[in-house]
């Protein structure tokens, strides 16, 4: 078993500075804790180089914008630590976590009096799914819960309370054997899976549904770019589940899933097909500085 996340060498970037792993440390009545008043992104540094770091750090930013909190750094200072973090972890493959959340200067609803603060941290993790999974497809069933509708919650930051419906639908999916879950939002549409975006390959062509409740991933955009570039027609629209029967493959995309197949949800069954393997292909040769094809 790998070592508990509070115990392991190295170092974090801690509100400026670095310290020592063991020292990076909350207080239990910090308000992100009780409140969810915590934003963060994930990232992968490949070969030692962050893949499109300033465009999560600017995610980073507009998500504490959307939960009312203001980063005490500027965007430049955080890609500058972030770069900084993964040169002292030595990895050169590696995850990367900044996160910011309100501090303990008020316990209640109202925050407005929190002191803001980040945190950088940098960890080995070469793959979030096991290679065999990804290999032969990963096996998804439904999710116990739907993503919500734009008018109940910031649906387009990346913070940590919109991920409470993901942990039990991933572990629920777990309990009865599958690798993921496939998230509905509230009108019944296909949206996501826990933890990454989803595309459908439909007679050559690749259907992905509209973002307009969940995140437009960074590794979604990238995905889509690699894909007309390929020639691929990419349709960005509602899809009902019932469209799963007519698609021949699907896959997840994702900073940590990378470009992921998917063999089934449920009883469809999809298979390990050429554009998601050219997909694949390309985006593992743009994250390590290679040029991928186009048409």
């Amino acid at each position: 078993m790998a070592a508990p996340f509070d115990d392991r060498d190295g170092l974090i970037w801690f509100d400026g500075k670095a310290v020592d792993w063991r020292d990076a440390k909350i207080h239990v009545l910090s308000h992100g804790l009780h409140y969810a008043s915590v934003v963060f992104e994930g990232e992968r540094a490949y070969s030692g180089k962050i893949f499109k770091l300033h465009e999560h750090t600017l995610r980073l930013f507009k998500s504490a914008e959307l939960l009312g909190m203001t980063i005490p750094y500027s965007v430049a200072e955080i890609d500058k630590a972030s770069e900084e973090m993964v040169k002292a972890s030595g990895f050169a493959n590696a995850y990367v976590r900044p996160v910011a959340w309100r501090g303990t200067e008020m316990m209640a609803v109202s925050a407005q009096a929190t002191k803001i603060h980040v945190s950088i941290a940098v960890w080995e993790w070469p793959s979030y799914f096991t290679p065999e999974a990804r290999l032969r497809g990963l096996r998804l069933t439904r999710a116990l819960y739907k993503r919500p509708s734009p008018e109940t919650e910031p649906v387009h930051a990346k913070a940590s309370g919109l991920y409470m419906i993901c942990t039990l639908s991933k572990h629920a999916a777990e309990a009865k054997g599958y690798d993921d879950a496939l998230m509905l939002d509230y009108r019944g549409q296909l949206a996501e899976s826990t933890g990454a975006n989803i595309f459908l390959v439909q007679n050559g062509e690749i259907h992905t549904p509209t973002p307009d409740c969940f995140l437009n991933g960074i590794t979604r955009q990238t995905v889509i770019d690699l894909a007309r570039k390929r020639g691929i027609k990419v349709t960005e629209r509602a899809i009902m589940p019932e469209e799963l029967a007519k698609s021949q493959e699907m896959f997840l995309t994702g900073t940590a899933a990378e470009v992921t197949p998917v063999s089934e949800v449920d009883e469809y069954k999809f298979t390990v097909g050429p554009v998601t393997r050219a997909l694949m292909e390309d985006y593992d040769k743009l994250v390590n500085g290679k040029a991928p094809v186009t048409a």
